[in-house]
């Protein structure tokens, strides 16, 4: 069952998607957090025509998972995605400087502070069963804010992360923060993300976030996809072993 609503993030309205499971009745089901929520369910509104369809296989397996879905602003992806301005790394890799960036952090405090809240209210959820997931610039978000809040966002997963955007704060963060009470974390990566350029480095810097996390003693798993590129037909294939992932 799906529902949605619109609140204001960033000074705008921005909707908000909610995938209920069909027998939820009056049970406490986890909360799974997405982002770039045009392309979580249907192909209908989903940016380039493809969506994980995620609404179709939790029905269809019965999975007891609540998703909740942040549609993008796809003129400030990349600024509400990333919670650092764009670095040195982020030059070297795309050949220019980049001032994007640094939004991130608030986008999380919106989530924890005003959404989460929201949906605990409306909805019958387990509060203390609250998980992240993200794909590219979402993973990147995601793994901010379970160093910012690991006694929230328990279990995270991102698909093709893009770290490299802030590559030199989030290693950093992961190194400093107490991450004591993330639970489970996993990351996939293709040997074709981003072309011929991109392909090398952004998976080298998937495998060095990863390491810092197995090194802390959490369990964590990446997943290396020969051939896999950075797109939806892509991320769609993985969804569901991400959701069992998750969940088990």
């Amino acid at each position: 069952m799906m529902e949605s609503f619109s609140v204001s993030l960033f000074g705008e309205e921005r909707k908000i998607r909610v995938y209920l499971p069909l027998n939820k009745k009056d049970k406490k089901d986890p909360v799974l957090y997405m982002h770039d929520g045009q392309n979580v369910f249907g192909n209908e509104e989903a940016i380039g025509g493809v969506g994980l369809e995620l609404d179709d296989y939790l029905a269809k397996k019965e999975v007891e998972l609540i998703v909740v879905a942040i549609d993008q602003n796809s003129g400030e992806r990349v600024n509400e995605y990333c919670p650092w301005v764009n670095g040195d790394y982020t030059t070297k890799l795309l050949g220019k400087t980049s001032s994007e960036g640094g939004k991130g952090k608030e986008y999380v405090e919106f989530i924890v502070n005003e959404l989460k809240p929201l949906i605990d209210s409306k909805y019958g959820t387990n509060p203390n069963e609250t998980y992240m997931a993200g794909i590219s610039l979402g993973g990147l978000v995601t793994t901010y804010a379970a160093c910012a809040y690991p006694h929230i966002f328990k279990r995270i997963a991102g698909l093709s992360s893009g770290f490299y955007r802030n590559q030199e704060e989030i290693e950093q963060l992961l190194k400093t923060a107490d991450l004591s009470y993330l639970e489970k974390v996993y990351l996939d990566c293709g040997t074709n993300e981003g072309g011929e350029k991109l392909a090398g480095p952004f998976l080298e810097t998937n495998k060095a976030i990863f390491e810092i996390i197995r090194k802390k003693g959490i369990e964590a798993e990446l997943k290396v996809i020969e051939g896999a590129e950075h797109n939806y037909q892509a991320f769609k294939k993985r969804i569901p072993e991400v959701i069992s992932y998750l969940l088990e």
